[in-house]
C-alpha cells in the first residue's frame, strides 16, 4: 500500500453530505434593492421577520443607498480633517494665546532662574 497511512481515498476533512436534511430548512428571506447616487444598485437579504433599513451604505463606493431608484440620498458631506491647532483657534482669540503663550514663559523663566528647571 503506497502511502501508508489511514486514509479514506477521495475524502477530505469536513466531507459529506450537507444537504437542506442535515441543516435544517432555510428562514423565508426578502431580497430588497437599494439604490446609490453613483446609479449603482446592491440587492440585500434580510429575513422576513426583519425591519427593513431605509436606507444601506453601498457595498461598490460607500455613499449611502436607498429603496427609491429615482430618489437616491446625497452624499453625505465629508468634514475635512482639524488639526489640534484648528480646535484650539475655534476655542481661543489671538490676544487669549497670546497672554496664554505670555503666563506659560514667564512661569517657565522664573524657575529656570530659581534652578528648578534647567534645559
Amino acid at each position: 500500500m503506497a502511502g501508508g497511512g489511514n486514509a479514506i481515498r477521495g475524502s477530505r476533512v469536513g466531507a459529506g453530505p450537507m444537504g437542506e436534511a442535515e441543516r435544517g430548512e432555510a428562514a423565508p428571506r426578502q431580497a430588497i434593492t437599494y439604490f446609490c447616487s453613483h446609479e449603482h444598485s446592491s440587492v440585500v437579504t434580510f429575513s422576513v421577520e426583519a425591519t427593513v433599513p431605509d436606507s444601506w451604505d453601498c457595498p461598490k463606493c460607500g455613499l449611502p443607498a436607498g429603496r427609491d431608484s429615482e430618489n437616491a440620498p446625497p452624499a453625505t458631506k465629508i468634514e475635512p480633517y482639524k488639526t489640534h491647532l484648528a480646535y484650539v483657534k475655534e476655542r481661543r482669540s489671538d490676544k487669549e494665546a497670546a497672554d496664554i503663550l505670555d503666563e506659560a514663559l514667564s512661569l517657565l523663566r522664573s524657575r529656570r532662574k530659581s534652578g528648578d528647571i534647567i534645559f
